[in-house]
């Protein structure tokens, strides 16, 4: 019999290449499941992940969708680096949305520059009031921020449910549970002609370069990464856990608000009942897969938006189920998790003592 021995010391080198190979098992294993679902495998990997970046609409389509995970994906990968469980940032993308759609339709009929910079602002304080709410339970009553965030999601959906079929329905829009469009002082402008990626993008790597310079010269950052990786120096040191925990929210909070904003400023144009389709938790994974490093996220989240673009093209050209985008992010996951644990641990075979004769 078996058993998990942690090894002295992890191999940076396989930590770094860990995504890799996570990727490449879950290609594998995806061929698979095509090959299962009646489809030929070189066929279906190539509509899958090759063909979204044949075209220049495909790649600008891409990046649209890589814009509020690398927004959410930073955040996140800030709190893990110090242990904080933000699990419900699809929910202050909500709100953030929600709060730039008030901005947006409040001033319907303004044309001046100033919107669009009063819609982010609006954006990203409606995010970080979201996330103070699971911070201040945190530090307050100790309760488990992963539980309270992720249920606060659910309560955003429903919020924003009721505004689209309520207060901010469009009273022109033949009863369809949407607010009015926005004006174009309220609107992203595109980065290219033809094409849906917007200034969003240009925000997000803006992000992740300043979420870099956090994280590597900074001595918040240097505190937060102490706390993470060892808790109890980080005690003896005086580092302060609920500042960690308030940081933490804050800037994932605001930087998830931002993401709504570019939605619903962006490609929706609008509010609708669903501004995210579950950017959020994909972002956990984006953060995960990028090693919790701002400059991965960026690649990590351009490999899941390949995922989300890939399974739509999936379900048109081969017919396959809806849940396919759903079943590549867990396996991305799952394989990343294998890698790491035989990073951190090694198998021991079980040794019997040897028998003592009399």
């Amino acid at each position: 019999m078996s058993r998990l021995e942690r090894r002295p010391e992890p191999s940076r080198r396989m930590m770094l290449a860990s995504p890799l190979i996570a990727a490449a098992a879950m290609l594998v294993t995806g061929s698979m499941l095509f090959f299962f679902l009646g489809q030929e495998p070189l066929h279906a990997f190539y509509v899958y992940f090759i063909k979204p970046w044949t075209t220049l609409y495909g790649v600008g389509e891409l990046l649209l969708k890589a814009t509020p995970l690398i927004l959410c994906g930073v955040g996140l990968a800030i709190g893990f680096r110090a242990n904080v469980n933000n699990i419900g940032a699809d929910g202050q993308l909500t709100i953030g949305a929600i709060c730039a759609g008030a901005v947006a339709l409040y001033f319907d009929e303004v044309q001046a520059w100033w919107v669009l910079p009063l819609m982010l602002l609006a954006g990203a304080l409606g995010g970080m009031l979201w996330a103070a709410i699971p911070a201040l339970l945190r530090t307050r009553f100790n309760t488990s921020e992963i539980l309270v965030s992720l249920m606060l999601v659910y309560v955003s959906y429903h919020w924003l449910s009721y505004l689209v079929h309520g207060p901010m329905r469009d009273p022109a829009g033949f009863n369809f549970p949407q607010s009015k469009m926005f004006s174009e002082s309220a609107t992203l402008p595109l980065l290219v002609e033809g094409l849906r990626v917007n200034a969003a993008l240009i925000l997000s790597l803006l992000a992740a370069g300043a979420a870099w310079f956090f994280c590597q010269h900074t001595f918040a950052g240097y505190r937060m990464q102490v706390s993470g990786m060892a808790p109890a120096a980080a005690l003896y040191a005086g580092f302060s856990e609920p500042r960690n925990v308030w940081l933490a929210f804050m800037v994932s909070g605001a930087l998830a608000g931002v993401a709504g904003v570019g939605e619903v400023a962006g490609p929706l144009g609008q509010l609708q009942p669903s501004v995210s389709p579950g950017y959020g938790f994909a972002a956990i994974i984006v953060a995960y897969v990028g090693r919790l490093h701002p400059l991965g996220v960026v690649l990590s989240a351009v490999l899941m938006s390949l995922l989300y673009i890939g399974g739509e093209a999936a379900q048109i050209e081969l017919g396959a189920p809806s849940a396919v985008t759903g079943i590549f992010q867990g396996l991305l996951l799952f394989y990343l998790l294998a890698a790491d644990l035989f990073i951190h641990y090694r198998i021991k075979p079980h040794q019997r003592a040897a028998g003592v004769t009399a």
